[in-house]
Order: structure tokens, then C-alpha cells, then sequence
């Protein structure tokens, strides 16, 4: 018989295997939302970074992988630090009401790198690894192996 969903198993984790995928697929759909939206107020503001700047600052956020290199702990704080909607939205807020266009393109890029990886299925890290997201286990899955050979 399958176990509820959210119900403890072993340890009083949640069982993950079960996903529940009109829900991944929701916040899938909002990302990419996200991402076009944000990405259509920078295109259609003022434009105070040159175009050869526009992918290394959209990438910039991925320069957090490397708290990784501290352990999953760490690396999984540090990547959820950089990869959620509030510090964009800040930035844009803040960039808004001082009027200072280089903060809100900031902000922008900043969402639209987001939404961009929660359309991909790059959600927020666990400690567990890399791996291990509130969105689903991503990257090739890993065979079993047993332990009582």
C-alpha cells in the first residue's frame, strides 16, 4: 500500500518520491512567467547596460554554485540565498523608487534568471546535494544500490 503524501517515514522525513506534478508544473509555469515578463520590462525600459553585459549578468547569479565547494549544507545556502524572487524584486523596487535605472535592470535580470531556472525545474537546494530540490530530484537519477549483498 502507498504511503500519503507528506506523511512521515523513516526518521520523520516526508516521503519525496511521491511529486506531485500539476503543482511542479505550476511553479514551472510561473517561472517562465516570470522570466518573459521581467525580460520584456527590461527591453521595453531604459537600457543602461551594454548589450555584451546582458549574459554575464544574467549567469552571474550561478556564481554561487561554488559554495558548494564548502559542503551541501553551505552550498545549498548560498544558492537559495542568490536564487529566490525576493532580492530581485528588491532590487527593482529599490532601483524604482530612487530612480536609478541601473539597480532596477539589475533587479530584472535578477528575476528573469530566476524565473528562467524554475521554468527549467532548478528550484530551491536541500542540504541533501546539489540534486535535491523543492521542485524534484534533477539530473539523472542514480540506481539503488543495495546494501545487503
Amino acid at each position: 500500500m502507498r504511503a500519503a503524501r507528506g506523511v512521515s517515514g523513516a526518521g520523520g522525513v516526508a516521503d519525496r518520491r511521491i511529486c506531485d506534478r500539476g503543482t511542479i508544473l505550476w511553479q514551472k509555469a510561473e517561472g517562465a512567467g516570470v522570466f518573459l515578463c521581467a525580460l520584456l520590462l527590461y527591453f521595453t525600459g531604459p537600457q543602461p547596460l551594454p548589450m555584451v553585459t546582458l549574459l554575464p549578468l544574467f549567469l552571474a547569479p550561478d556564481l554561487s554554485f561554488f559554495a558548494y565547494l564548502a559542503g551541501p549544507r553551505i552550498g545549498a545556502f548560498g544558492y537559495n540565498c542568490v536564487h529566490n524572487y525576493g532580492l530581485g524584486a528588491l532590487l527593482l523596487a529599490l532601483g524604482n523608487w530612487f530612480q536609478t535605472d541601473l539597480m532596477a535592470s539589475l533587479g530584472l535580470l535578477w528575476l528573469a534568471h530566476v524565473g528562467f531556472d524554475r521554468m527549467l525545474g532548478y528550484g530551491l537546494k536541500e542540504t541533501r546535494g546539489f540534486g535535491f530540490t523543492h521542485l524534484g530530484r534533477i539530473g539523472k537519477a542514480r540506481p539503488v544500490q543495495n546494501s545487503d549483498n
